[in-house]
């Protein structure tokens, strides 16, 4: 007989900003109502079958939040804002962002659904959704509210929820109670994923494992040179990144969480992305795992040897691949068992576009054959180890993969041939010796993808100097170090990692890496030290979008009262597009978007820069609001404007290169405040300007504590290029 180990991973980052408590994307909560609760609720109806489930604790800790209604993302406040109450910004977010779902399987499926994702069109430009706005009623936007979330319920509820059914045959003039019915739901399922999944382990039908805390790459953590080991060439981060204190701390904390969630700590592993080294495996069984689990690329390469596949998929070599292993690092050792890549993908990747039977057949065909592959041997029967995402997958199949699971569930409770384990039962018989392991990941057994690209050298860098500035801070304030230890651990996750550079992709990268750059602010806030320039600045240098910055086409001489009181003042300023910052992440007093638009200009002595707001300035700025404009070029100089008892103030601030603090100096400009901020801020205030040519700056806006909500551009820096005395002849047109 055969041994089949499945380890359905179920992950999400940590989206939450602990500034603002915003959560900066829903896939917790999306994910939450279909796949994370129906996966191991589905397990009921085959008692024979036994799993094991790998939850991340970043993803679980969310998921509490969420559960108890004390979470927030602006996706869900905008799906339960009444219809009729959306703002125009508010409904571009909405036009733009509630058709994150595949389209075939949970959007095409639902007419209703598929008829409003045509009435928008697909492009999502902000021309285009300014056009698209116009075509939608305020009907219209209370259906797209209901079925953005509508589409994610779980199958179970699509099928046999009353209430589900009865939205689902309504389909369509949805009204506002059809709303609280449906948030009803969603905290309904939020409620039942971690009481359903401490139900099937302590039924003894499902292990539960974990991975570090925030899921970041272990042998990263302990030292970033391991990468040189397989790009021996390659070029690094400019500071060297080794602390695996930090990597013992995320193993022992994932540990602690799960023992208060479920009772019992675990006892496996599946380290992040599948990632290990010698470094790490010492620290694991330190934090009491006894089993954990990586590719087979990494096991072939730690014997030194290929796993090669036949035309059907058949490796050569069955009897090593199909078994656990002893993994022994110094006087430590740990279990280890390692996935077969061909059969793990064939669920990932390829059988969505089957038939659910013919797939099921297949791939229970496919295990018998390569368990009879192996040849007797004391009679210990062959492993199989099938790891792979628990989540993503299933929104390719038809009915979420209900369908192929039941019919693979069902195979594998009749076949005499097979027999399903969970990871423990599987690692217990462990008895051939692995004296060190290959260092690498899953993906090509190694780390490129987390530090191959400059993108992620860049990142690596200012990770570890923020590191750095912890450790300096010495015996500062206890509970900001304890806050600012917390935002370095969230930034040691791979996530924000995996898409930098030029091998991944999505729609949310500025979002992951506006997050990460935050998380590292905070600290330096929490420190009260100065950020470094860097992380105002975007670390995307792979696709990022295009400019949207438009120069200036002559010299402007504004009269600054604070006032648009002359259309001909701005003419020629050069223009910058304000879009929507990342959510609503930056909006802790929940107003909405405070700059509409920048514009910036010059004569021969002078820069002006101009905010518009969502509202008068000078109000903004007498609730205890400021606004900033900090230059990358020169670096090291920002401008504050804030209101002080009945003046509006402006005051240059200047920090020195090797220095930790801003040192506050003469300005001799001129700010003013009423309808718009007009600011003049003298070429000679700007040390080092006109000999580079340029000045580079982003405009902010903080709140009454001075903690930045926003800040514009997003992603590049406004970039001027300073004029020479014939600049307005060189630019005159008729």
């Amino acid at each position: 007989m055969t041994a089949v180990a499945f380890l359905w991973h179920m992950h999400q980052p940590y989206y939450e900003d602990l500034v603002t408590h915003e959560h900066i994307l829903p896939w917790v909560r999306l994910h939450a109502l279909k796949d994370y609760y129906g996966m191991v609720a589905l397990l009921e109806e085959f008692p024979a079958i036994r799993a094991t489930f790998n939850l991340v604790p970043s993803l679980l800790v969310q998921l509490e939040a969420f559960a108890a209604d004390r979470a927030q993302d602006r996706y869900l406040e905008l799906s339960l804002k009444p219809a009729d109450a959306l703002g125009e910004e508010e409904i571009f977010f909405i036009l733009h962002n509630f058709f994150h779902a595949q389209r075939q399987r949970m959007i095409d499926v639902y007419p209703r659904y598929a008829e409003l994702l045509g009435q928008r069109g697909s492009a999502t430009g902000p021309a285009d959704l300014h056009a698209a706005a116009r075509r939608f009623s305020v009907d219209d936007l209370r259906d797209l509210q209901v079925w953005h979330k509508l589409a994610w319920l779980d199958p179970f509820y699509l099928a046999g929820d009353p209430r589900v059914r009865g939205l689902l045959e309504k389909a369509r003039d949805f009204s506002e109670e059809d709303k609280l019915v449906l948030r009803t739901i969603e905290l309904e399922i939020l409620n039942a994923v971690i009481p359903a999944y401490r139900r099937r382990m302590e039924a003894g039908q499902i292990e539960i494992s974990t991975s570090p805390y925030y899921h970041p790459i272990l042998p990263l953590l302990c030292d970033t040179e391991v990468y040189k080991q397989t790009h021996p060439h390659s070029r690094m981060p400019r500071q060297r990144f080794t602390r695996p204190e930090d990597a013992l701390e995320q193993l022992v904390r994932a540990s602690t969480c799960h023992e208060r969630l479920f009772g019992r700590r675990p006892v496996g592993l599946w380290p992040s992305e599948g990632s290990v080294s010698d470094a790490m495996v010492p620290l694991v069984a330190e934090a009491g795992f006894e089993w954990m689990a990586t590719d087979e690329l990494i096991l072939a390469r730690t014997l030194g040897t290929t796993f090669t596949r036949d035309a059907d998929g058949h490796v050569d070599q069955p009897q090593r691949l199909y078994a656990p292993y002893r993994l022994v690092a110094g006087d430590r050792h740990v279990a280890c068992g390692f996935r077969d890549h061909g059969l793990s993908d064939l669920i990932g990747f390829t059988y969505a576009g089957w038939d659910a039977e013919k797939a099921a057949d297949d791939f229970v065909a496919r295990l018998v054959e390569a368990g009879r592959r192996v040849p007797a041997r004391d009679g210990q029967e062959p492993t199989i180890f099938v790891i792979l995402d628990g989540e993503n997958a299933w929104e390719y199949f038809d009915g979420g993969g209900r369908p192929f699971l039941r019919a693979l569930y069902s195979r594998l409770s009749g076949t005499q041939d097979l027999r399903t384990v969970t990871m423990s039962e599987a690692c217990q018989q462990a008895s051939q010796t692995l004296p060190g392991i290959f260092p690498g990941s899953w993906i090509d057994a190694n780390f490129y993808i987390w530090i191959g690209h400059a993108d992620d050298q860049r990142a690596w860098s200012q990770l570890a100097e923020a590191r750095e500035a912890l450790d300096l801070a010495g015996a500062s304030d206890a509970a900001a170090r304890g806050q600012a230890h917390e935002e370095i651990l969230i930034a040691e996750g791979s996530d924000w990692f995996w898409w930098y550079g030029d091998d991944h992709s999505s729609d949310h990268d500025l979002e992951f890496d506006d997050l990460f750059r935050r998380h590292l602010r905070n600290v330096y806030r929490l420190l009260q030290r100065p950020a470094p320039d860097e992380l105002f600045v975007s670390n995307i240098t792979t696709g990022a979008p295009a400019s949207t910055q438009i120069d200036p086409t002559g010299f402007i001489r504004p009269v600054l009262d604070g006032e648009d009181s002359s259309y001909f003042e701005w003419l020629d300023a050069g223009d910058v597009e304000i879009r929507d910052v990342a959510g609503a992440m930056h909006q802790v007093d929940r107003r909405p978007q405070f700059l509409t638009r920048l514009r910036f200009g010059f004569d021969l002595e002078r820069l002006y820069v101009r905010m518009d707001a969502s509202g008068p300035i000078d109000e903004l700025l007498a609730e205890g609001y400021s606004f900033t404009v900090t230059f990358l070029q020169p670096a090291g100089v920002r401008l504050l404007v804030r209101r002080v008892g009945e003046r509006t103030l402006g005051s240059i601030w200047i920090r020195r290169t090797g220095q930790d603090q801003w040192v506050e100096h003469t300005f001799r400009g001129d700010v003013a405040a009423g309808t718009i901020l007009e600011i003049e801020v003298p070429l000679a205030d700007l040390s080092g300007a006109q000999a580079a040519g340029e000045v580079a700056f982003v405009a902010t806006a903080c709140n009454v504590g001075g903690v930045e909500i926003e800040r514009h551009p997003l992603a590049r820096p406004v970039r001027v290029q300073l004029p020479t005395p014939d600049f307005e002849a060189r630019n005159w047109t008729a």
